[in-house]
């Protein structure tokens, strides 16, 4: 029997692209609602009552009343908005964050979805906590640069519409300059750190693409590690999944640069580790499609999961 799924926000960015992996499924049924009435509050909640799962792809708001809409205890949720990521109740949506992690997906009756630069900053930094090279308290920086696709209908008109009035012909800006980005917190809770890591993200020119930076002066960790040491943690971790995998030493030794759309239109996230052993510096690099693991990619990935069905489905 296929599982009814309804989308809920289907018209949006990460929606539509959720829609295409899954439209053809034979185990799936893709519910829908007539378009003059997907903002109709009342067939909204029948929807989202007769489905198996529902996939929220809202703005944060309207996913919670969505939420509330929800009085059939079977149904279960994956939101794909930031609304629930630190909530309790809910189970974080990054299946590899430990080896327990796709476990309690699998059970979980509500998942929160990833944010894409929080999956990839937790991807790098995660593993590293966990094996003592970070300390938990350590003053952590990031950057990171995403396609403009990440920012929504508006930011994406402001690089593809030329008549709209918030139209930019920039190649690339910082923002998030007050140092409060949403996904902040969600590194924070998820990554094992105890203290606030500080992150500033980017948007260039290009549709879709992702990478985030964690740059590690090793001789202030205890111990000082090597970029070997930083490499084998990552490596560990990650041995033998499907969507993270970490590139070899060698190979990104060799590299003279990396793109951040290397990956788009998959579900993948790579990791890099460039290293200057002389100096004791080291950078750690995720790649990804801020819309495939960063958004699409993994709830399609949870629902999977969720399903009990081969994750790889769809993927």
């Amino acid at each position: 029997m296929s599982a009814k799924v309804f989308i809920d926000g289907s018209v949006g960015t990460t929606g539509l692209q959720i829609k295409t992996r899954l439209e053809g499924r034979g185990d799936i049924e893709l519910l829908s609602l007539p378009e003059e009435t997907r903002k109709n509050a009342g067939a909204r909640g029948e929807m989202l009552n007769s489905a198996d799962v529902a996939i929220l792809c809202l703005p944060d708001e309207a996913a919670r009343e969505a939420v509330s809409l929800i009085e059939n205890s079977s149904v279960r949720v994956i939101d794909a908005s930031s609304a629930h990521r630190v909530s309790s109740g809910w189970v974080y949506g990054f299946p590899e964050l430990d080896g327990e992690q796709a476990g309690k997906i699998s059970g979980a009756s509500r998942v929160s979805n990833v944010g894409c630069y929080a999956v990839a900053s937790i991807s790098m930094l995660g593993p590293l906590v966990s094996a003592e090279i970070i300390p938990a308290n350590h003053p952590v920086s990031l950057n990171a640069v995403s396609g403009y696709s990440g920012g929504g209908k508006k930011m994406i008109a402001s690089f593809e519409d030329s008549a709209s009035p918030e139209y930019t012909d920039v190649p690339y800006f910082a923002y998030g300059l007050s140092l409060e980005h949403k996904h902040v917190p969600e590194i924070e809770a998820h990554s094992g750190l105890r203290t606030r890591p500080l992150f500033m993200p980017a948007v260039g020119r290009f549709a879709q693409g992702m990478m985030a930076q964690l740059p590690l002066q090793l001789s202030s960790l205890p111990g000082a590690p090597t970029p070997g040491d930083v490499h084998a943690a990552l490596e560990s971790h990650y041995s033998g999944k499907r969507f993270v995998t970490v590139a070899p030493m060698g190979e990104t030794s060799a590299m003279t640069q990396l793109r951040p759309d290397i990956l788009n239109g998959t579900n993948e996230l790579r990791l890099h580790v460039f290293a200057n052993e002389k100096a004791g510096h080291a950078v750690v690099v995720a790649v990804l499609d801020n819309l495939g693991k960063g958004a699409s990619g993994s709830a399609v990935q949870n629902l999977n999961i969720m399903l009990g069905i081969d994750e790889e489905t769809g993927l």
